[in-house]
């Protein structure tokens, strides 16, 4: 393979800070939960449904316990005590709750060796639950063989469940590998998860387990019919992150786009609600062998690509850093960068290639996330197509592991079924003609794309280093992230942050956590 000549202490230094970074934030892993991980872990217990103002029951119970300052313990401890006192099921307590029949917070304790054993019980059915998906995708995998690499991975994104399911399994049939459905604007900055199938969004489709549940039944479907696994991809970020997380593990998701720090940055959300959210859903991931992609492309479409290439770098270790300290192992991150050179700089390819592979090198193992060209695309299609060929060029050059596909009409509008079948026909190509070329292909040491790398390495070392000396939150604050300034107490969701009672139990983060041996 096409191999860079990488200074090995810069590799170790830039790593060491990284490590240091993420291991910084124990003090808030250990000692807060959050809204959304509370009623995560409802939804562990069993809890599902909505009110009829669309209200889910999730946030019926923790809105209260809330209201009620009671959330400190916990709400599995809460929610389980009132099930055996009232002998009710949980969606019953949660119904009782927004009828202002009942106020869970007012019960006698049953014993807590009940309230233990009712929460072991539930928490061992959802968690076999779960490893009985990620055992039947690993026996798809097997009985259909590996994914290819690069995995052609192309997006749906209609509003509408219904035709997602149908312009998924056209992409499938073209040879898509795995299908993104894009969210719906400003999901992500949602307090709550909408229920049930949608058929109405805006710019993408609504994150919610019925859809989730009936797009891996269309991939399913098409998986059978073309004898190959084909692989569905959504969005744990923002605000929900956990609970999305579950609900893709439950309906057995492949790929969720799952950042450290991308809510923060890019829509504003409070550092602290992120980086806590983010550490939970990353569990539950890994617990569901569910592969995480990260955003660092988005670092590119605020910054020059060029110039602020070390941030791509610095987020990539970061994510990596972060993601081991929820049991993510390197095989299931896709981590991620972007081919957004500046196609009149001149040698813009030689920076690119020289840049993703540095990505491939610092992280053998990873299935990476390849993002197209999309900030130069423009009205000329015909352009745009080829600087696309261009990106699936160097996508097989340097064994990306997942190859988000470009269109041609990305400037223009939502690409139609014909836009993502040229799409898919120009890496299929491209893929094949160039096949093995990294065999023959060496770099001389003082070469231009080998300096380059070294370089842009060197600079993320710095960074990292100077973020470890002066605390992660204040170069947030400062806008060393991506030219954005974020400060640790603004931002959307900070309200939902709290400590932990010293008698706080979450039995799934307990049981996740000793089973992934973190």
């Amino acid at each position: 393979m096409l191999k860079l000549d990488l200074n090995p202490d810069l590799v170790l230094r830039a790593r060491n800070a990284a490590k240091s970074i993420t291991g910084s934030f124990s003090w808030l892993f250990e000692g807060y939960s959050s809204v959304t991980i509370e009623r995560t872990v409802l939804r562990m217990m069993g809890l599902d449904g909505a009110l009829p103002d669309g209200k889910p029951l999730p946030n019926v119970v923790v809105d209260r316990l809330q209201e009620q300052k009671a959330l400190d313990q916990g709400a599995a401890i809460r929610l389980a005590n009132a099930m055996l006192v009232k002998k009710m099921d949980a969606e019953q307590v949660a119904r009782a709750m927004a009828e202002d029949n009942l106020d869970i917070v007012a019960l006698n304790l049953a014993s807590m060796d009940e309230i233990y054993a009712l929460l072991d019980e539930l928490s061992d059915k959802m968690l076999t639950h779960i490893k009985s998906q990620k055992a039947k995708r690993e026996e798809f995998f097997q009985k259909y063989g590996p994914r290819r690499v690069p995995a052609i991975y192309v997006i749906v994104a209609t509003g509408n469940i219904y035709e997602d399911a149908v312009q998924a399994k056209a992409a499938a049939a073209e040879g898509a590998d795995i299908i993104a459905v894009i969210r719906s604007t400003a999901q992500s900055l949602l307090d709550y998860v909408p229920y049930g199938a949608t058929t109405v969004g805006f710019g993408g489709t609504y994150a919610t387990q019925e859809n989730f549940k009936i797009m891996r039944a269309a991939l399913d479907e098409v998986s059978e019919k073309e004898q190959r696994y084909i692989s569905l991809t959504n969005y744990a970020s923002g605000l929900c992150m956990p609970e999305i997380s579950l609900m893709g593990a439950i309906e057995r998701l492949d790929l969720m786009l799952n950042d450290a720090m991308y809510g923060i940055l890019f829509r504003d959300i409070n550092p602290r609600r992120t980086l806590l959210d983010q550490h939970f859903s990353r569990m539950i991931n890994a617990y569901a062998g569910i592969e995480i992609q990260t955003g660092e492309d988005n670092y590119l479409t605020t910054s020059d690509a060029i110039e602020k290439a070390y941030t791509v770098t610095a987020s990539q270790l970061l994510n990596e850093q972060f993601a081991l300290l929820s049991g993510v192992k390197p095989e299931k991150m896709g981590l991620g960068h972007a081919y957004e050179v500046d196609p009149e700089v001149e040698n813009s390819f030689s920076y690119e290639l020289s840049h993703a592979l540095l990505t491939r090198t610092l992280f053998p193992d990873a299935p990476v996330k390849y993002m197209p060209p999309t900030k130069f695309a423009s009205g000329n299609i015909f352009k745009t197509h080829l600087l696309d060929a261009m990106f699936n060029f160097v996508g097989q050059l340097t064994h990306q592991g997942v190859q988000l596909l470009g269109m041609m009409t990305e400037a223009i509008h939502t690409p139609h079924l014909a836009d993502r079948s040229l799409a898919i026909e120009n890496a299929k190509y491209i893929f094949k003609a160039v096949k093995d070329l990294d065999k023959s292909l060496m770099l001389a040491p003082d070469s231009f794309i080998n300096k380059r790398a070294n370089s842009v390495l060197a600079e993320a070392c710095d960074f990292l280093e100077r973020v470890y000396k002066e605390g992660m939150f204040e170069s947030m604050a400062r806008g060393d992230f991506a030219d954005i300034k974020r400060p640790e107490t603004g931002g959307k969701g900070l309200n939902g942050v709290f400590a932990k009672h010293e008698d706080y139990y979450n039995p799934f983060r307990n049981k996740m956590k000793k089973e992934l041996g973190i």
